[in-house]
Order: C-alpha cells, then sequence, then structure tokens
C-alpha cells in the first residue's frame, strides 16, 4: 500500500505563526486571552485551553493586568478601537495576508467601488474585512451573485480559502451587473497550494483521507473538492475517527492531505493508524504536483 501525502498539509504559516505566538505569550503571562477560538480545531483548543489560552465574549472580560491575542482570521475594526482605548496589551497574531486583504478592500473603497466581498457569511476573516469599509455586500454561492443588483463601480476581493472554481463562478455574474468591476486575487497561496495538490492526487490514488475539524471551511472545502474527483474520499478530525473497513484489499493507493488548521502531530498520527491498518512499513510519498509532472 502506498501513503502518499500532500506536500503541506496542515497549518499554513499564518495559523502556524498564531497558534505559537499564544504558547509562548501563555507562558510569558500565565493567561492569554481571545475572543473565539484561535483555529477551527478542538484538539488545538482544548490543548491551548490548558496552557492558560482563554476564550471569551467580550474584551470587559478580560484581566486589566492580561493581554488580548487578535487571531489569524482577522478582528473586526470596531473591536481594534475599543481594546486600543481600553489601552490593553494587544498581540496582533493576524496574518499578514489578512491584514493585506484589509489594505485592499481600503483601497478599493477610496477609488469610489462598492465593496463585493466573496465569503462565506458570518465566518470570523469575512466580519473582518467587512468592517474595515462602509456597506460591503457579502456574496457567498452563484444564487446571491444572480441577486445582486446592477451598479456602476465595483471592487471584489475574496475570503482567503475560497475555490478558485466559487471565486470565478461568482464572478462571471457580476462581470454582466457592473459596469466598471476590479478584481483582487486575495485567495491565499497556501489555499491555491493545497486545493491543486487534492484535485491531482485524488485523482490518482484509490482512496483520500481529508484531516480536519468539520467546523473549519478550508477543511471542508478540500473535502468537496477530492469528493468531486474520488468517491471515496472521508474526513477525519483525528487518528481514532479512521474506519479499517475502509481499506479493502484491492485498494493499492491512499491519499492524505489536511486543511491549515490541523497540527503536524494529528496528521502523523493518521499516517502511523493507517500503516498499522495496512500493515506497511515504507515510508510515506510527500507529494508534490510538479514532482509527479515531471
Amino acid at each position: 500500500m502506498k501513503i502518499i501525502l500532500a506536500k503541506g498539509s496542515g497549518y499554513c504559516f499564518g495559523v502556524r505563526d498564531a497558534v505559537k505566538s499564544a504558547y509562548d505569550m501563555s507562558e510569558k503571562y500565565g493567561e492569554v486571552y481571545m475572543l473565539g477560538d484561535i483555529v477551527h480545531n478542538e484538539s488545538v483548543v482544548n490543548d491551548l485551553e490548558q496552557k492558560g489560552v482563554k476564550v471569551v465574549d467580550k474584551l470587559d472580560q478580560i484581566p486589566k493586568d492580561k493581554p488580548v491575542l487578535f487571531r489569524a482570521h482577522g478582528t473586526s475594526k470596531s473591536v481594534w478601537k475599543e481594546a486600543e482605548d481600553k489601552k490593553m496589551n494587544i498581540i496582533d497574531a493576524t496574518c499578514p495576508l489578512v491584514h493585506e486583504i484589509h489594505r485592499d478592500v481600503k483601497e478599493l473603497e477610496a477609488d469610489g467601488r462598492k465593496i463585493i466581498i466573496i465569503g462565506d457569511h458570518g465566518h470570523d476573516e469575512v466580519i473582518g474585512i467587512a468592517s474595515q469599509v462602509k456597506n460591503a455586500v457579502i456574496i457567498s454561492n452563484i444564487e446571491e451573485a444572480n441577486a445582486f443588483r446592477k451598479t456602476k463601480k465595483a471592487g471584489i476581493v475574496s475570503q482567503s480559502t475560497q475555490t478558485i472554481e466559487n471565486v470565478q463562478e461568482i464572478i462571471n455574474i457580476l462581470m454582466t451587473k457592473v459596469f466598471d468591476l476590479r478584481f483582487v486575487n486575495t485567495i491565499c497561496f497556501p489555499t491555491k497550494r493545497n486545493q491543486e495538490q487534492i484535485k491531482e492526487l485524488s485523482k490518482i490514488t484509490d482512496l483520500m483521507i481529508i484531516i480536519g475539524s468539520f467546523t473549519s471551511a478550508n477543511s471542508k472545502r478540500l473535502t468537496e473538492l477530492s469528493l468531486e474527483r474520488n468517491k471515496k474520499t472521508h474526513q477525519v478530525t483525528n487518528a481514532s475517527e479512521i474506519d479499517s473497513k475502509w481499506f479493502t484489499n484491492d485498494l493499492n493507493s491512499v491519499g492524505i492531505s489536511a486543511g491549515a488548521s490541523t497540527p503536524d502531530w494529528i496528521i502523523e498520527s493518521v499516517v502511523k493508524k493507517i500503516r498499522e491498518i495496512t500493515n506497511t512499513y515504507e515510508k510515506e510519498i510527500i507529494y508534490d504536483k510538479r514532482d509527479f509532472q515531471s
């Protein structure tokens, strides 16, 4: 049995840095507070909680001598202002690419454009982006794009973890509704790479395992992309959820990928469990689309 692990699976650099910052700050201050979970991964959140990283609903719940950590997804403009007005100790763990999206929407608005964000309603990152400008419109699917009223001038950005297919479909519709349309491609590189890897890896393997929380939009999109190409695709949050019945005798290969909120240790434990089930002793193959094309 060949075990093929997609290169770059798991934590993106933004999440990795944010999680490291949370661990470091909890060690330094004893406790550090956040408005919401730092990543959409229950195992990571539980471990951080044991280390003194606490989740609260509002800034008023944070002791005056303790820091607040703003997460990789980004934070709304009003919450930033409130924390600054209270002179709180702010630890900014926002992904640099999310900060870049914030700058992009401000520039588009300054150019007199109606702001359209392609993303999931209620997602922390989308809320943070929308708060940077006035009256942003959030569009998550082609039905909402079709319902959008015609306008003269608009600018589009997307949530960083959107699929390029969804973004393209929505833009194709909006091009018929906006006379002067400018699109800034804000899908981040790790997302693009992981999605492209999944599209190819799922076609050359007999079985696919996607590791990631079911609360993670990124992980769910990887699963959807894999399922479109390989019906033998399963999403798991950790090794305990792997079912040995999936590994039938006719399988020759299994592909593995993981969402951007999945830590290395969970990926390693899944690989170990698959090795045990399939009696595979060879080291897993690291899949890079470029290597397999050469």
